[in-house]
């Protein structure tokens, strides 16, 4: 197991090996043992756009194909797909043990003026994060020492506005809403911001799809796993300072549960987008 990583930064860098073709330097493992498929999502990110120059990510489409091991770097092959005039698009392949792993589309855009419109931020019931509780101090009061520590790990403060829901099985509605930021300090690189965001937009949806059920997310007969992830940034943002993830489960059937979320900064404006089905599956005891 390698040491804890205190930087986010430094677990979203990739090596350049050759052309198009990178490498993980470092991973965080999860509370099941495999890769943190948002790790994938943030490095695939930041691979891709080293193969950029002059436009930022401003979509992406993944799909996470097998579980990923913490014990192995992984490889991202970046397929300069489409350079055109305003948009460029890549795709990307991250491989263990020669096999495809997770396969992402991200479209680039040349930075441009146009329509400007967006949905308000709930405000209602609204409580600052100063106020809060973060995720690790949760579960530690709730006796999770596991959970705790895997919280830790992923170097993202996470405080949700009803303080249990992250944990318990109680039956709520399908909706959340959790302030969050990276713990440490960001560049001023809006690529590093994009990245951290991706990594952090898988930690709260899936979760959402089990708040009309009777179960956890940590429950040990759940098996849960991201099947894709989309993601759209709107606007500028820094990730390591709080923003609020709005997130809501329309459906959830065929044991998969369907999620949306909403990122906006502290001062209600939208971010970033996102939406991902998942594997909510009950495993026999």
């Amino acid at each position: 197991m390698s040491p804890m990583l205190e930087n986010l930064s430094k677990l979203l860098d990739v090596e350049e090996l050759d052309t198009n073709l990178f490498r993980s330097r470092e991973h965080v493992e999860n509370y099941r043992k495999v890769l943190f498929g948002g790790q994938v999502l943030g490095q695939a990110l930041m691979a891709a756009t080293r193969t950029v120059e002059g436009r930022l990510p401003h979509s992406l489409h993944a799909y996470f194909l097998r579980p990923g091991s913490s014990e192995k770097p992984v490889i991202y092959d970046v397929d300069p797909i489409r350079d055109g005039g305003s948009f460029t698009t890549r795709r990307v392949v991250a491989k263990q043990n020669g096999k495809a792993i997770f396969n992402m589309s991200a479209s680039f855009q040349i930075d441009e003026p146009g329509f400007d419109h967006q949905a308000s931020m709930p405000t209602e019931g609204l409580i600052p994060p100063e106020k809060l509780k973060n995720t690790q101090q949760l579960a530690e009061e709730a006796g999770m020492n596991g959970a705790a520590q895997n919280q830790r790990r992923y170097m993202v403060d996470f405080r949700p506005l009803d303080p249990m829901s992250y944990f318990d099985s109680k039956v709520r509605e399908p909706r959340c809403m959790f302030w969050f930021r990276v713990d440490s300090p960001l560049s001023d690189d809006p690529v590093e911001h994009r990245s951290a965001l991706c990594y952090a937009s898988d930690m709260a949806l899936l979760g959402t799809a089990l708040q009309p059920h009777p179960i956890s997310l940590f429950d040990p007969h759940l098996m849960p796993a991201s099947l894709d992830h989309a993601m759209w940034f709107h606007r500028k943002f820094r990730a390591d300072e709080w923003l609020l993830y709005v997130t809501d489960s329309p459906s959830a059937s065929g044991a998969r549960g369907y999620c949306r979320g909403q990122i906006f900064t502290r001062d209600g404006v939208l971010v970033a987008s996102t939406t991902q089905e998942g594997l909510i599956r009950q495993i026999k005891g």
